[in-house]
């Protein structure tokens, strides 16, 4: 990945991590999500399971559905998904059949993350860029959950 390249991806990775403060200040765990197709922001979401008392309304599904309501298709074939924890396996599920043309993500999750249950659940063409301002995704997830406890 060129300079270039990495800029927008960091500065597309703020705007979700925007989303994932947003979802801490609510009491929701902090992962924010960012639809970007040609450049243009479609979607912005973060988690809302506390608050729609609903196990699938991840950062992922609420971006992706939106998305496609907003470009008025199923597919999201010319867009990338930018979110601050790597998918689980629900939403990497959903990432395959939105077919997605790129994934990228900050923090890792080596207990519920896609890469460990489901590592082939994508489209077979979406490119995926891993650890895209990773430091502040953890920072932030660490902090939500020492207030927590």
């Amino acid at each position: 990945m060129n300079d270039k390249e990495r800029e927008k991806d960091e500065r597309y990775m703020r705007m979700a991590l925007q989303e994932a403060r947003a979802a801490f200040d609510a009491g929701e765990i902090p992962v924010g999500a960012i639809v970007v197709c040609k450049d243009r922001v479609v979607a912005r979401a973060h988690n809302l399971t506390e608050r729609l008392g609903d196990v699938t309304a991840h950062a992922e599904m609420q971006a992706i559905t939106s998305a496609a309501a907003t470009l008025g298709g199923k597919y999201l074939t010319d867009c990338t998904l930018y979110v601050t924890l790597e998918p689980c396996v629900m939403c990497a599920g959903a990432i395959g059949w939105a077919q997605l043309s790129r994934l990228v993500f900050g923090a890792g999750d080596d207990k519920r993350g896609y890469r460990r249950f489901a590592p082939d659940a994508l489209h077979p063409k979406t490119q995926v860029e891993q650890g895209i301002l990773a430091g502040e995704c953890v920072a932030l997830m660490k902090d939500f959950f020492a207030r927590r406890r």
